[in-house]
């Protein structure tokens, strides 16, 4: 199990809105009109498996389309961080202002009830999660939580048994996982008043969050020299 050693302040910050943005996105789509997953592609595999296991054609393309349209956000993802090493110079904004552009091309889409919508959302799911992948080193995700909840059982069971314990990735699990959850209650709560137009949220959150992480880059390493290329 790699062990996470530490995180600057700004990553913290990025890795809590991005899984309160994951949860809203994933909320919208079990409460929109195909009721199933944008971030996770667990229960998307297990459904594709009973799809061809029955026969339906049409249900098996669909999850097929979704589970590549996820992976071609990953795909994406690599493209444009590139390199496993958590530092400023890479460019996470580029990959969350591209986030939120297919988030806000999926909500016409999704209020016109077309699976179209549900694959750009889980493009730029799959681009989120690998975009936090990469450059936390794979331990991080945000877009989906078996693998914090794994992580976060091993851990207190180290604990009770009195063994060594990462502590800091256990903060980060119990910060993903809370902030996974509170995302998917605003996501629930907005689409009551919005319906599928509650995806502009989210959306413009993750805009915020690539230009904001543009200017704050751009002044660090204005502050200590030539950007790192």
């Amino acid at each position: 199990m790699p062990v996470l050693r530490q995180l600057p302040r700004w990553a913290w910050f990025g890795t809590a809105v991005l899984a309160f943005i994951a949860g809203q996105v994933n909320a919208v789509g079990y409460l929109g009109f195909r009721h199933e997953s944008i971030s996770n592609m667990t229960g998307n595999t297990s459904l594709l498996g009973v799809a061809l296991g029955q026969g339906e054609t049409g249900e098996a393309l669909h999850w097929a389309l979704a589970i590549a349209a996820f992976v071609l956000g990953t795909m994406l993802s690599g493209m444009i961080v590139q390199q496993s090493t958590l530092q400023l110079g890479r460019r996470y904004g580029v990959a969350l202002v591209l986030e939120s552009a297919l988030l806000f091309a999926a909500v016409p889409l999704l209020d016109a009830s077309s699976s179209a919508g549900l694959y750009l959302a889980s493009v730029g799911m799959g681009l989120q999660n690998g975009m936090v992948s990469a450059y936390s080193g794979a331990v991080i995700r945000t877009t989906h939580v078996t693998g914090i909840f794994t992580d976060l059982g091993i851990y207190l069971g180290h604990l009770l048994r009195g063994l060594p314990v990462d502590r800091l990735r256990l903060r980060v699990c119990v910060l993903v996982a809370a902030s996974f959850m509170l995302g998917s209650v605003v996501g629930a709560g907005l689409f009551r008043q919005l319906q599928q137009h509650s995806l502009l949220i989210p959306a413009t959150l993750t805009g915020v969050c690539g230009l904001g992480y543009g200017l704050y880059r751009q002044y660090t390493l204005s502050r200590a020299g030539p950007p790192d290329r």
